[in-house]
């Protein structure tokens, strides 16, 4: 089973047509809140990449470009200002670089393939809403995917790419907060595929029989 397979949906994540059904408790939980975020999109055309850590080292050039991704690594935010708008409570300009980790692939001049890194850099300058300062900081941080199958190598590690970019700036804080709870998760266990089923509907059997009591006809029991 899973939280979706099982049969008593009510008890697990998600939703329920009674919201008051099993509730039992407040809690506090330690969250990320999102104050405020935006999305910017572009088609960059000949993005200057330049390249190191070749994968196999020391390849023969010139290389011939196949591709740039986007790694797991997470964008960083650097060269963070914030200037707040007088006329405007909690909004304020947030201008920022953000550099994305990204691998190029390619084969050499002998038809090697291989790989190398870098970091795209995209420059922000956006407004958002900012709240105002607290002892609880607050960050921006950024997400993003860039990918690339045009290209050409011209020299000194670098690559003349085009480069497309998704990428989303937020606001945000870790904030301590109160929601309902069900109480705690109960896991059930897996159900494990078997392909046909040796034993249908036995294993699904109750423990013990269940039956209806009777009716008494006595018409004095019904007083």
């Amino acid at each position: 089973m899973s939280f979706y397979t099982d049969s008593r949906p009510g008890i697990f994540p998600g939703q329920t047509n009674n919201p008051l059904n099993g509730l039992c408790e407040r809690i506090s939980i330690q969250a990320t809140k999102v104050f405020d975020a935006c999305m910017y999109q572009a088609q960059l055309e000949n993005y200057q990449l330049t390249v190191s850590n070749f994968n196999p080292a020391n390849p023969t050039f010139p290389l011939n470009y196949i591709s740039t991704y986007s790694t797991n690594a997470p964008a960083q935010v650097t060269n963070l200002v914030i200037t707040r708008f007088d006329d405007r409570p909690n909004f304020a300009r947030v201008q920022a670089d953000v550099n994305i980790p990204v691998i190029v692939t390619y084969t050499d001049a002998n038809n090697v393939a291989g790989s190398a890194t870098g970091t795209v850099t995209i420059s922000q300058d956006v407004i958002l809403y900012v709240p105002q300062p607290a002892i609880t900081p607050i960050n921006v941080v950024a997400f993003a995917n860039a990918s690339s199958t045009l290209g050409n190598f011209v020299g000194d590690n670098t690559f003349s790419i085009t480069l497309c970019l998704t990428l989303i700036l937020k606001v945000v804080a870790e904030v301590d907060v109160i929601i309902p709870s069900y109480g705690y998760t109960p896991i059930p266990p897996c159900t494990p595929f078997t392909g046909d089923e040796v034993c249908p509907g036995v294993f699904e059997m109750p423990l013990f029989p269940t039956a209806v009591a009777p009716q008494s006809s006595n018409p004095n029991n019904n007083r």
